[in-house]
């Protein structure tokens, strides 16, 4: 099985961290793993984005062409990367940022408030958590037990405060779908 995932949205979105969580994931499970960063100049509010492909075979190219599934944190990241996904794909859209609907009728589109619930939860820079979390409810390509693991990879030492709140909003974005 291999899964072709585009996550774009603003820089300080934690669009990279997000990323690195499911390649990190990848290879505790013994999968191949690509992870393509690409972000404008901007250090914060810029555009983010990054391909990231969990595959059982070898992978031959880190760019994604086609899309599984997009993850939409930002309106200029839903008009961007739509038309970039397989039909029958998934497309997950932050409503809490994106009020339009997605244009695609041969694609799974999955609205997911996440501003609003990292928000409720007491810290607005989880709304990718949320995200990741809808997503892995649909998705067998990981498991969220490697999510929560490779978290702390990501967090580091210096952030390990952090990681109870992110597992919550995982919880929560899974509890969505």
């Amino acid at each position: 099985m291999t899964q072709q995932i585009i996550i774009a949205g603003f820089g300080g979105q934690g669009i990279m961290s997000l990323g690195q969580m499911l390649c990190y994931s990848g290879m505790q499970e013994g999968k191949e793993v690509s992870w393509l960063p690409s972000y404008g100049p901007e250090m914060r509010g810029g555009t983010a984005n990054c391909h990231v492909i969990i595959s059982d075979e070898p992978v031959a190219s880190p760019i994604v062409s086609i899309a599984d599934v997009v993850m939409a944190m930002n309106l200029p990241s839903l008009d961007k990367f739509e038309e970039r996904i397989k039909p029958g794909g998934k497309l997950f859209i932050n409503s809490s940022l994106i009020s339009k609907k997605a244009t695609r009728t041969d694609i799974d589109v999955y609205y997911i408030q996440a501003n609003d619930i990292a928000n409720e939860l007491g810290n607005s820079r989880i709304a990718g958590m949320v995200m990741l979390g809808a997503y892995l409810k649909l998705s067998t390509i990981v498991k969220p037990e490697s999510i929560i693991e490779s978290l702390k990879k990501v967090l580091g030492k210096k952030k390990e405060k952090l990681i109870p709140i992110n597992v919550q909003a995982l919880q929560r974005g899974m509890e969505l779908v």
